[in-house]
């Protein structure tokens, strides 16, 4: 009886040896003070850290150049290939030189789809004059529209880029936002429609009403004409969660349901039913997600082995689970194998049509669809969409209600391209023109052998000739994080700016991200974390044995979690690189879960409230792991003040402690963009010149 009692007055031992431990770090932590996000002492040191770095890198003579090519580029835009289909025509956000923060415009499929033509488009909101005459930063984040009727919609906007959002119902017909309608002002928040006139959503109803993480954990319904105080509320988690998600899923027979995905962690979930008599939870397996409905058939993606179903049902399979069955028998799921990947596959996007089960996966790094089809009997098959080779593949728009749906196809030196897909196969509608001359170009895939032996693979976009004699200025990006999979990419400021100029681009496929499906991902999850940076490590060393550069033309680059990435690289291994952009980083992993919504991601690193994995923080965490006595390539690191996600905070004290101790930097924190750094173009091409002229400093100059 006394074994319970000593394992428990351990695990409480440990746990105020941590909190003493983090108390007594704090407590020496002299920027502490750049954490306090709006205060008067903070944002005067910010502005004196950008107007530093703006008179270097904005005096450099290649500045105006690169910003004016950048702003071209992206105000050019892609969105052409990216329309949604609702109400029976064909929308899309667009940017560009007179719509800095974007037009909603919509037009005919008949008229999108003609060939050689422009589609004839009609504005329907104008978010640059809507954020004037309200006098807020208004940043687009989407349209969710009732699925069935589909003439309302939810728009939803965020000041500035962050991740709170005040949604405002919106009638595609009278194309105004309904006077009276559903408005639920800015909160961190999650909506489904249950039908056109109830909403079930999560969001901060109350005060205390959100998670450690910073997201709802209380679901209401909210009925058509209810104040928010008269929402009833369906289902409540609790503060120790990490956040709700709700979808609304519809299929061509107009079945729907709602799901709400309550988040335990960031991977592991309970997927909970809306019925009329109440919320049940389904019994799938806590990595396991619902993502569409189709045939009647619910669509779930497995992240990790589902034994119980079959021992086909392996992790990163797709399989069915019927509808109906589900709602008599929510704890009692049978299910049906839809496709089980390969060790080098991995399931990436899923979306019912009235043509099939539309499936895109990455097989080696290279993006392929298929249409799979339920037989009377519940067996699935598949026909393969024969699509252009070493690609990204990316469902843009698909209709449970419609026929066909466009898939956007893009590679490194391949513009984005637009395809229509439906039961004849796939045929191209439309492709962007090129942004960068890539006649001298070419692309390579390459292996590196990680630290433990793993093959890791890489791509690498250089100049058609190029003598392997280790001269050649080079950028490496990476991730390595979230099961997150970089695929190739049309990057059309990376072509302009680096490539088009001699410069090499590589792109690793590191462990952590999900290129290889769930055990890619968590090879690096935690204290096993550092596999992930010995990946990346081994790349570089790849890279400068076959002769592509040099330590002094290394460069590399990440943003978010692939900003703790490079951040972890600089203080590892400062010998192998000379320039570091680090962009809306994690820094100081003994805090993040105390910065913005850090303790979202503990599912991820650990936490550091755990000995074990404090201590594996404490030793991989950039801000702690700087050395006065050591020689650091000059980094550029760069934030947003208005990054609800990360937070600016790690930014601000990484740049505090390398001025602390007298090292070379460039820091700058952008006073809009979110965690995504893109909320007008303006910015945007200011972000990409930075960061440009930044490489060529280091890696180009002599």
């Amino acid at each position: 009886m006394q074994r319970p009692f000593h394992r428990g007055l351990a695990a409480s031992l440990a746990l105020l040896f941590a909190a003493a431990s983090a108390a007594a770090a704090d407590a020496d932590d002299p920027n502490l003070w750049l954490e306090q996000l709006d205060s008067p002492d903070a944002l005067r040191w910010v502005q004196a850290e950008n107007e530093k770095t703006r008179s270097v890198l904005e005096s450099d003579p290649r500045f105006a150049g690169f910003k004016a090519q950048a702003l071209a580029i992206e105000q050019a835009g892609d969105r052409i290939a990216s329309p949604q289909r609702l109400g029976g025509g064909l929308w899309n956000f667009w940017q560009d030189a007179a719509h800095a923060r974007g037009v909603w415009r919509v037009t005919t499929p008949a008229s999108y789809e003609a060939a050689g033509g422009s589609p004839a488009w009609t504005t329907v909101l104008d978010l640059d004059r809507l954020a004037a005459d309200e006098k807020t930063g208004w940043v687009w984040k989407g349209a969710q529209c009732e699925p069935l009727r589909e003439r309302r919609c939810l728009v939803a906007l965020s000041d500035g880029g962050e991740d709170a959002l005040t949604l405002r119902e919106f009638d595609l017909r009278e194309r105004r936002f309904v006077p009276g309608g559903f408005e639920l002002p800015r909160s961190k928040q999650s909506v489904a429609w249950e039908d056109a006139d109830s909403l079930v959503a999560a969001r901060a109803w109350a005060p205390g009403e959100m998670t450690k993480s910073g997201y709802p954990f209380v679901v209401k319904r909210l009925r058509r004409g209810q104040p928010l105080s008269a929402a009833t509320e369906i289902f409540r988690g609790g503060p120790d969660d990490v956040r709700m998600k709700l979808r609304s899923l519809s299929d061509a027979q107009g079945r729907r349901a709602v799901i709400i995905q309550r988040g335990l962690s960031f991977f592991d979930w309970d997927n909970l039913l809306v019925m009329p008599g109440g919320v049940r939870r389904l019994a799938l397996p806590a990595k396991a997600l619902v993502v569409a409905l189709y045939d009647g058939q619910l669509i779930v993606k497995l992240d990790e082995a589902w034994p119980a179903a079959g021992p086909q049902f392996v992790a990163g399979a797709l399989a069915a689970v019927d509808l109906a069955q589900a709602r008599r028998a929510p704890d009692a799921l049978r299910a049906r194998l839809i496709v089980a990947p390969t060790a080098r596959q991995t399931l990436d996007d899923v979306a019912g049509t009235a043509d099939g089960l539309l499936v895109t996966q990455l097989d080696h790094v290279r993006g392929r669809a298929s249409l799979f089809r339920r037989s009377p009997a519940g067996a699935w098959s598949a026909t393969p969409v024969a699509l252009p080779d070493d690609t990204a593949v990316q469902i843009k728009d698909a209709s449970p209600h419609a026929a066909g749906a466009y898939l956007s196809v893009a590679g490194y030196l391949q513009p984005p391209g637009l395809w229509r897909v439906d039961g004849r196969g796939a045929r191209l509608l439309r492709a962007l023109p090129a942004r960068f001359d890539a006649s001298g170009l070419a692309v390579e895939q390459f292996e590196a052998r990680s630290s433990d032996g793993v093959a890791i693979p890489y791509s690498v976009v250089h100049p058609k000739s190029l003598p392997l004699d280790g001269s050649h200025p080079t950028i490496l990006h990476a991730y390595g994080g979230f099961a997150v999979s970089l695929a190739p990419k049309y990057d059309g400021a990376m072509g302009k700016l680096w490539a088009e100029r001699g410069g090499v681009y590589v792109e690793a496929n590191i462990r952590g991200g999900g290129e290889f499906g769930p055990a890619w991902h968590e090879a690096g999850l935690k204290t096993r974390r550092q596999i992930v940076y010995d990946d990346f490590a081994a790349v570089a060393r790849d890279l400068i044995a076959r002769g592509f550069t040099t330590p002094r033309r290394l460069g590399i680059m990440g943003g978010s979690n692939g900003g703790l990435l490079v951040g972890v690289e600089m203080t590892q291994h400062p010998e192998l690189f000379n320039a570091v952009d680090i962009a809306v980083p994690l820094l100081d992993m003994l805090r993040f879960e105390q910065i913005a919504a850090g303790a979202l991601w503990a599912g991820e690193y650990g936490s550091a409230a755990n000995a074990d994995e404090r201590a594996f923080l404490a030793g991989i965490s950039p801000y702690h792991q700087l050395r006065r006595d050591q020689a650091y390539p000059r980094p550029f690191v760069w934030t947003t003040s208005k990054d609800d996600r990360v937070g600016p905070q790690h930014a601000r004290k990484f740049a505090a402690r390398l001025s602390d101790y007298g090292i070379p930097y460039y820091f700058y924190e952008f006073t809009e963009g979110g965690h995504s750094a893109d909320a007008n173009l303006d910015e945007l091409a200011r972000t990409l010149a930075l960061e440009y002229v930044y490489f060529s400093r280091q890696l180009m100059d002599r």
